[in-house]
């Protein structure tokens, strides 16, 4: 069931998963409030971009979105009966660091504290990660799968530079304690590493990336999938909570091998592991709650 109040918000949409949720929701008959972390000539770039026929943008609304501008927040909420986040670091600081996890906990906190001051907003859906879900000092020994209930140890990300997982985790924790506190519905989809054209090995999810292949939590998920999850968690109103998401584990030798190959420039071959390597390790990862949740999602749906 799609909300009555069919106009969405999505921040920022200017990233690859932004702009696809975008796409999708005005398919499915939204009207969207496209917020942006750019002026002028990169906005209108990304309504070209996104290729769409007149009757779609029509339903479509462009605004500019300042994270640190509260008043620019509200504005891009006005109206929206459910928020899209989804946070890209800025153009001007893109890799993670210690510092960019302070960047990123402080937007939570003002987009969820927008939410709270919005009458009309009745959920929120927080793009998380499966890095705020699987770092911690026990990582070999833990006997159960990591799911939902799983929380990254923030102690252990920063002993090990591990950025990306901190960033993640501190982000999604500020949201969740502002929804509990402020009354909000909030779900969140954590996924695995996004595959998507330019992908390569400097991609901060991959910190780390042979300890998680080794323990069977290295996932990675398709824009399709990832974005049909989010409209899911929205329209189904049993969603609840945190949602692993990713359609892929790499946790054999061949997979390694043809993930190496993505992320690898043409001219650099990835290190040959021996092809008597028939090492499959154990999935120690689930996302079974989230399956359960799509099984019934129609992905050709449009509504009216």
């Amino acid at each position: 069931m799609a909300p009555a109040n069919k106009t969405v918000c999505v921040m920022d949409a200017s990233g690859r998963l932004g702009s696809s949720l975008v796409h999708r929701l005005l398919h499915r008959g939204y009207t969207v409030h496209a917020a942006l972390h750019c002026h002028g000539e990169i906005m209108l770039q990304a309504v070209e971009d996104l290729g769409l026929p007149a009757s779609n943008t029509k339903k479509l609304k462009m605004l500019r979105s300042d994270l640190w501008d509260y008043h620019s927040i509200i504005e891009a909420l006005k109206g929206c009966s459910a928020l899209f986040y989804c946070f890209e670091p800025p153009s001007d600081h893109p890799s993670y660091d210690e510092y960019l996890a302070e960047v990123e906990v402080r937007a939570a906190h003002n987009v969820l504290e927008a939410c709270a001051q919005t009458e009309s907003i009745q959920k929120v859906v927080f793009t998380s990660s499966v890095t705020a879900l699987i770092w911690r000092d026990d990582l070999t020994s833990t006997s159960s799968d990591f799911d939902e209930t799983y929380w990254t140890d923030i102690n252990f990300c920063k002993k090990l530079k591990l950025w990306h997982g901190l960033s993640k985790t501190l982000a999604e924790k500020t949201a969740w304690a502002l929804a509990k506190d402020r009354g909000l519905n909030m779900v969140s989809i954590n996924g695995g590493l996004l595959m998507a054209p330019h992908l390569t090995i400097t991609n901060p999810y991959l910190k780390g990336a042979a300890e998680m292949y080794e323990n069977g939590v290295l996932v990675t998920v398709d824009l399709k999938f990832l974005v049909d999850a989010h409209i899911c968690v929205l329209e189904d109103t049993s969603a609840f909570g945190r949602y692993p998401c990713f359609d892929c584990v790499i946790n054999c030798n061949q997979d390694a091998l043809e993930l190496a190959r993505l992320l690898l420039p043409t001219s650099q071959s990835p290190s040959p592991l021996s092809l008597e390597d028939t090492t499959v390790y154990q999935q120690r990862i689930s996302n079974k709650k989230l399956n359960k949740l799509m099984v019934d999602f129609d992905t050709s749906l449009q509504l009216h």
